[in-house]
């Protein structure tokens, strides 16, 4: 190789090698980010704000009709 060869060769790799940097840096993106945990805090709701009634006692039937339920579904075999 030629001295003027090897000069190109290095300018070549060099402008590059800066091209690749200057895409890198104009996206403003790593090339490998950071990985991040997302958390998202949950806090009990309030029963007094949420609740479509005052009273805090649950409703329930005073009985059950068991011959209304559905069956429970059998396991394919």
């Amino acid at each position: 190789m030629r001295l003027g060869e090897i000069i190109a060769n290095t300018f070549t790799a060099v402008l590059l090698v800066g091209g690749l940097a200057v895409v890198f840096l104009i996206a403003g993106r790593p090339l490998f980010p950071r990985r991040q945990a997302r958390m998202v805090v949950l806090l009990p709701a309030d029963p007094d704000k949420t609740a479509s009634i005052r009273d805090k006692r649950q409703q329930l039937p005073a009985y059950f009709n068991l011959a209304l339920a559905p069956r429970k579904p059998t396991a394919l075999r």
